[in-house]
């Protein structure tokens, strides 16, 4: 049976991006996208470090989720995954990274009680992903998804089931049309390899059977968003079909660890 499951958002938006997965046995980062330093000083906040790691898993090469890589590569040694194309692209980025602990991802992998599941994410990076956990027994799953411009079929297929589910809300639409970035950028980010919208998001909350227990919304723009707008847009969205009273939203941060903890047992409310 799964241990009690901990979600921490380290760091979520444009300007860096670090989510810490863990049980009271094992632990798993997604993305390095702050300094080393400022990783391993959020994570002491909240009670880990970086040598507990079971492994680390990059979504993708922006420099908004690996700024941190190459220092931590160099001072611990933990397991890095991440696509074939991700790791081309990172290594012609950062050529004195140091790869003896990097690490192919595919299909279904399995690390002590946790099976890690990849799928892919419309986004323009050379090969993009997303992760669900799976805790052994089948009684806790959690998904992280950002960074995708739509909702693709392997997106809607991993987002299905989760109890605990990190979904990109980077903008509002407006906000994005009446602001200050140049025509080409909004049109990137509006693109179907860009990023989900507020209303985006919520939309796909209510196309799934069974909403998860915590949703993170995450991966904010600080130009194009607001931490209450897009807490409002989704949770109207949910209100408009009567849906909001089966789940907890909650907003990451660019700045602060954000963090909840899902109990294993059912009933949370």
């Amino acid at each position: 049976m799964a241990k009690d499951v901990q979600v921490v958002m380290l760091a979520s938006g444009s300007k860096g991006n670090a989510a810490l997965i863990s049980t009271d046995c094992q632990r798993f980062l997604v993305d390095v996208g702050i300094s080393c330093r400022e990783l391993v000083k959020r994570m002491q906040q909240v009670g880990a470090s970086p040598e507990e790691l079971d492994g680390v898993f990059i979504t993708h090469e922006h420099v908004d989720h690996v700024k941190g890589i190459v220092t931590f590569g160099k001072k611990y040694q933990v397991p890095l995954y991440a696509s074939q194309g991700t790791w081309r692209a990172v290594f012609s980025k950062y050529p004195e990274l140091n790869r003896a602990n990097c690490r192919l991802t595919g299909g279904r992998m399995l690390l002590g009680d946790v099976s890690i599941e990849c799928f892919a994410t419309s986004h323009d990076a050379a090969q993009p992903q997303g992760y669900s956990f799976l805790w052994r027994g089948g009684d806790c799953k959690c998904t992280y998804v950002t960074d995708t411009g739509f909702v693709t079929p392997a997106v809607r297929e991993a987002v299905q089931g989760s109890d605990v589910l990190v979904l990109e809300a980077n903008h509002d639409v407006e906000m994005l049309k009446q602001g200050s970035y140049p025509y080409e950028l909004k049109q990137r980010i509006l693109g179907t390899r860009g990023h989900l919208s507020n209303v985006t998001a919520g939309q796909l909350l209510l196309q799934l059977e069974k909403l998860p227990r915590r949703v993170f919304l995450a991966h904010l723009s600080e130009q194009n968003n607001l931490p209450k707008l897009a807490l409002d847009t989704v949770k109207n969205i949910l209100e408009s079909k009567n849906r909001l009273q089966e789940t907890k939203l909650i907003v990451a941060d660019q700045h602060r660890p954000v963090a909840d903890f899902l109990i294993s047992q059912p009933s949370l409310f």
